[in-house]
């Protein structure tokens, strides 16, 4: 199958860079990661084969650059600033404020595994929950459930540190 990758780039270079840095949340590690992602994309020796649409293919080379950076400096990244939230859910709507951002992405940062991926995913990544389920070999219904319960485990942990 022949790509235009320049095409592909332009298309999913924002996506695939919202993806990591809801990962990393670092920028400078995020920037590394989604220009490797489209280095290897092009230059792999086992090509797009069409299973899945390409940005969740771009996103699985990304998700194991990561935790291939993870691996080789065995720690963590540090919060970094991150964009603007871009759903009408109100969790989400919370995050306009930029105080209340930071809360959030403190609460966040402190998610346990898979709501923290599946929300960022969502929210930050703006992908699908068929896209999402895709990345994590799962159900459709498995990702709108465990976005939903991540959604509420934010906002349960917002209103304990209200009170």
């Amino acid at each position: 199958m022949s790509m235009d990758y320049e095409k592909l780039y332009t298309a999913y270079y924002m996506q695939v860079y919202s993806y990591i840095i809801t990962l990393a949340r670092n920028r400078d590690l995020a920037e590394e990661i989604t220009q490797n992602t489209f280095y290897k994309a092009v230059t792999a020796k086992a090509q797009f084969s069409g299973l899945s649409d390409e940005l969740t293919w771009l996103c699985s080379i990304a998700k194991n650059l990561y935790y291939d950076e993870l691996r080789k400096k065995r720690n963590t990244v540090g919060l970094d600033e991150i964009g603007h939230l871009a759903s009408e859910e109100s969790v989400e709507r919370m995050a306009a404020d930029s105080d209340m951002a930071f809360r959030i992405h403190l609460v966040l940062h402190r998610l346990e595994e898979p709501y923290k991926e599946v929300f960022g995913l969502r929210v930050f990544g703006e992908l699908s929950y068929s896209q999402i389920a895709e990345i994590f070999g799962k159900s459709e219904s498995w990702a709108r459930v465990t976005y939903h319960r991540a959604k509420l485990k934010i906002q349960e942990r917002m209103n304990e540190k209200n009170e």
